[in-house]
């Protein structure tokens, strides 16, 4: 039988169609296999991690992690390594923070506390006052200056657990360590003690920035563990005018010069067009940094790595951002879309990881709904790797200048049950992470990066 011109045409689309995503299929699993038997991410991790520690911006630690981060994208073989300059804030913890409840028979007991980042610190004597509880920042107003001035107000409102995406608890619990210092502070608070943002019941609180409003009088802010703020909240029942002595001793130094460390593979032809992957290279002082976001940063320059390893030739230029101050100020995202945009340069996608290093699901993105569809048409080629959730709005913090100048920006969603668990506390350590996880979110991002630098966005 002899096929019909329109017939003939389908057949053939359909032919090379079939061909295109074998050929995308067979790279794919190279990326993989590369990451899962060669990669460097889990040693470069252990080192950030336990050689350098916590790196709160503006401290020496944070110095360390810009210097060897430099020499780890060398390695990894990326064409040129520089630092983008940018000034940040320097808070500092200062001895470790107090906490006690005293009891109306004078009886005490400590609780477990840490400042929030950002804080004041209390008189050198501490604080001593009444407490006063709050179901989350809504509820300061309900109880009015005359049963909240001169006491500590304790915001006392827990993560829903009835959300599946940890993440969308998070969001909606936070607000009271952002903003309950200010909103307490215009009713005559004298300090605030904070909930941990976790499902978790433990003795680790969690620390974060929060944040004053300029126009109102500052009061010390802490976070309290849930295990604490739990028992807090039991004995406030029975003991109404129980008191809670709080001692912080931390405090904000002048801006600090620091750096945005940038890896970068060129295009096989010269080009303006760039392709970003990048985690924030700061964390918290508590713990080391391990999730939140040193496996970020180690994924993004394993992206560098597998290119190199594969002989991967690029359309576009390739680059790697290890951020600095995502966690209390953003400074360095904004200084790179600042710069990116200075130098007219053309941003084809940015992807970021900053989630956490639990095996990864799939990828949120702030994209056009066209784009949007070109994304999800590419679940077949991941599902294979349990990556299979392309359907989710929403992209990271340190991309989000770059959003807003009209890039494409895309996240890596590992699964999130876990994150919060170990979330700005003493216990986001080298010991948690889970090799193979930190592996294949790192593949999963350089099999992302290819897709786009293919066939676009």
């Amino acid at each position: 039988m002899k096929l019909k011109p329109l017939n003939f045409i389908i057949i053939a689309n359909l032919l090379a169609n079939t061909i295109i995503a074998q050929t995308d299929s067979a790279m794919i699993k190279k990326i993989y296999n590369e990451a899962l038997t060669n990669s460097k991410s889990y040693s470069n991790l252990e080192y950030l991690s336990n050689k350098i520690g916590g790196r709160l911006s503006g401290s020496p630690q944070a110095q360390k992690a810009v210097e060897w981060t430099f020499k780890a994208m060398k390695d990894a073989g990326a064409d040129t390594v520089f630092l983008q300059e940018c000034m940040v804030p320097h808070w500092v913890r200062g001895k470790k923070e107090i906490g006690k409840v005293i009891a109306s028979n004078l009886k005490t007991k400590e609780l477990a506390i840490c400042a929030l980042g950002g804080s004041i610190s209390t008189p050198a004597e501490g604080i001593t006052a009444q407490v006063i509880e709050a179901n989350g920042v809504e509820e300061i107003e309900k109880l009015g200056k005359e049963k909240i001035e001169g006491k500590i107000v304790f915001l006392n409102q827990p993560m829903d657990p009835t959300f599946i995406e940890t993440f969308n608890a998070y969001g909606k619990a936070v607000k009271q360590r952002w903003g309950g210092a200010s909103e307490a502070v215009k009713f005559g608070a004298v300090a605030v003690i904070v909930r941990s943002c976790t499902l978790t019941q433990d003795d680790n609180p969690h620390t974060g920035v929060m944040s004053y409003k300029d126009s109102l009088h500052k009061i010390p802010a802490c976070a309290i563990s849930t295990n604490g703020a739990n028992w807090l909240s039991s004995a406030l029942k029975n003991d109404k005018n129980l008191k809670f002595y709080l001692k912080l001793n931390c405090q904000t130094l002048p801006d600090e010069k620091s750096y945005n460390v940038i890896g970068e593979i060129y295009a096989e032809k010269k080009s303006n067009e760039y392709l970003v992957v990048g985690g924030h290279l700061d964390s918290w002082d508590t713990g080391n940094g391990a999730n939140d976001d040193g496996s970020g940063v180690v994924q993004s320059i394993e992206v560098i790595r597998i290119f190199k390893a594969l002989g991967i030739k690029p359309k576009c230029n390739i680059r790697a951002i290890a951020f600095m101050n995502e966690e209390n100020g953003g400074r360095g995202g904004k200084k790179y879309a600042e710069l990116a945009k200075l130098k007219n340069e053309k941003h084809i996608a940015a992807i970021e990881s900053d989630a956490g290093s639990f095996s990864p699901r799939g990828f949120s993105s702030d994209v056009n709904p066209e784009q949007k569809s070109k994304l999800k048409s590419w679940k077949i080629l991941f599902e294979p790797y349990g990556v299979y959730n392309f359907n989710d709005d929403g992209s990271g913090s340190d991309t989000a200048p770059l959003n807003n100048a009209g890039v494409p920006c895309i996240e890596l969603r590992p699964d999130s049950q876990r994150y919060f668990d170990y979330h700005h506390t003493a216990i986001d350590v080298f010991e948690n992470i889970n090799k193979r996880e930190l592996e294949l979110g790192g593949a999963a991002m350089a099999a992302l990066v290819w897709m786009i630098d293919m066939y676009g966005l």
